[in-house]
């Protein structure tokens, strides 16, 4: 069988009864594409374990223009893909290398960036208006820090799924597994308020400006559900008013709005909350996933080393 349509019938296999999110097909089907273009191969017994490691050193060895090499764990996303796409084959018993022999290796985990609670203070502040924008804007950034959403997660949220008088609600994330987030007393009020200038009927809680949302009053109701989706922020947009906001509050490091969910999870561990909640309210499916945060934690080992390592010699 042709191994491009062994690849379509896999990335459906994935959306369909896996559950995955079109982001993570489409990262998969560059992957592929990325080794089926270099191997040069029609046919899956044609995948064998020398071709994968002279594939390796091929990402290994690619530089951009400025003569930059792909980071060990984008090397492993190729790999990860092609394993996937291996097991799947061995599923419906079409001849091919052994998903088994493929392995991952170590790859360098990259420190998580996040946001001291006065930069957040300071962040949140800086959308000090009583304008539309501002008033969004300022929902929408502390709506991030209170949930610890995904961005995806974010602009895909309707009104009618808001729970503002019980400060809770639940969401779809990934692999279609549905969760319950919780909405602080400041989020609250800043959503209350924002949500008031909405005269709108798009289900979307967030919008673009005002002037978009004159086209699509409650007395222009013909086509509404082509001009709602127009009005919802995308995670690109979401992305650059968190940029903007973070400029504006002088914040030097590189935010993004996955930054305000690692700073989240990274909160509600310096407060004293278990690990295991943490997994839970941000979605992961997997503890290993949850303890990259375990850097937080850590830092305490210092203060707990110094009280009481050598004391003996102290009494002295």
């Amino acid at each position: 069988m042709d191994i491009w349509d062994l690849k379509t019938r896999f990335l459906e296999h994935l959306e369909i009864e896996k559950g995955r999110s079109q982001k993570t097909i489409e990262n998969y089907s560059h992957y592929l594409d990325k080794f089926f273009n270099w191997a040069k191969i029609s046919k899956p017994e044609q995948i064998t374990d020398p071709l994968i490691s002279q594939f390796r050193v091929h990402l290994n060895r690619i530089q951009d223009e400025k003569g930059r090499g792909l980071k060990k764990i984008t090397q492993g996303y190729y790999i990860i893909a092609l394993r996937s796409f291996l097991k799947f084959l061995a599923k419906k018993d079409i001849k091919t290398l052994q998903a088994e022999k493929v392995e991952i290796g170590k790859s360098v985990r990259k420190e998580v960036e996040f946001l001291e609670p006065e930069e957040i203070e300071r962040m949140i502040a800086s959308a000090n208006g009583n304008d539309f924008k501002s008033l969004r804007d300022r929902a929408l950034m502390e709506l991030l820090f209170s949930s610890g959403l995904r961005v995806s997660e974010l602009t895909n949220l309707n009104r009618d799924r808001l729970d503002l008088k019980n400060q809770e609600f639940s969401v779809r994330g990934k692999g279609d597994k549905i969760r319950v987030v919780f909405v602080s007393d400041s989020a609250k009020a800043s959503l209350e308020r924002y949500l008031d200038k909405r005269t709108d009927i798009d289900p979307a809680v967030f919008v673009r400006d005002a002037k978009a949302l004159e086209k699509f009053s409650s007395k222009d109701v013909k086509n509404k559900d082509a001009k709602a989706s127009s009005l919802r922020l995308t995670p690109r947009s979401v992305q650059r008013i968190i940029k903007f906001y973070a400029a504006k509050a002088g914040i030097i490091k590189d935010v993004h709005p996955h930054t305000l969910r690692h700073s989240f999870a990274t909160d509600l561990l310096m407060n004293g909350a278990d690990i295991r909640s943490v997994q839970a309210m941000l979605g992961h499916s997997s503890i290993t996933t949850t303890q990259i945060y375990t850097h937080v934690t850590n830092k305490g080992l210092k203060e707990v080393h110094q009280a009481f390592h050598g004391r003996r010699n102290k009494r002295k």
